[in-house]
């Protein structure tokens, strides 16, 4: 069994919703970042960390990315034309979305408040919504990122656009809205949500 550590306000959700997805038997241990229960696992603090047989494993992408090959659901093959335009959105939805969204939690609430700069986060909501028209246009016509089936990078958009929501980052493109919505009716959101 599989074991998630980190509460679900955090990229944790992500993996509990992948877990979901894939049906697979999982604890959830919702620790705070740098409490005990995390650093013993990961010395940064940071959170997700998935327990493996034993094995941490950080970072919600390469949790989620691991977790999908493994078990061979919401992914493309390696070594296909097809996962290389997976991974090319997982990395455009990391350095475009939540970059700009950590960053704006960073100067929000992270920080020390004297290293905090709050007009940051115009310059942020800014480059969010140029974001949006650029994705919108990598979109398949109808249904998820890449087509009929979800694979990782609607996972972490999906979280993304509700972390945007939140921080009062505006979903400016109707596909995005229409997106999100299609995403959080999910059954497995709406089990990962209920925990």
């Amino acid at each position: 069994m599989y074991q998630v550590i980190g509460t679900a306000q955090s990229r944790a959700f992500r993996v509990v919703w992948m877990l979901e997805e894939l049906s697979l038997p999982y604890e959830h241990m919702p620790l705070a970042p740098h409490s005990e229960g995390v650093t013993s696992f990961n010395p940064a603090g940071k959170v997700p960390v998935l327990i493996v047989d034993g094995t941490p494993i950080t970072d919600s992408t390469a949790i989620l990315t691991y977790l999908a090959d493994r078990h061979g659901g919401l992914t493309h093959p390696s070594g296909t034309l097809d996962r290389a335009r997976q991974d090319s959105l997982t990395q455009f939805i990391l350095d475009e979305f939540d970059a700009a969204l950590w960053l704006a939690a960073r100067h929000s609430f992270v920080l020390p408040e004297e290293m905090r700069l709050s007009a940051i986060k115009n310059t942020l909501r800014w480059e969010f919504e140029r974001s949006q028209r650029t994705l919108v246009h990598r979109m398949a016509e109808d249904g998820f990122l890449m087509g009929d089936q979800p694979t990782v990078p609607d996972i972490i958009l999906a979280h993304c656009l509700t972390w945007a929501l939140s921080a009062r980052f505006p979903i400016t493109e109707h596909r995005l809205t229409k997106f999100l919505d299609m995403m959080r009716a999910r059954p497995a959101y709406q089990r990962a949500a209920a925990r």
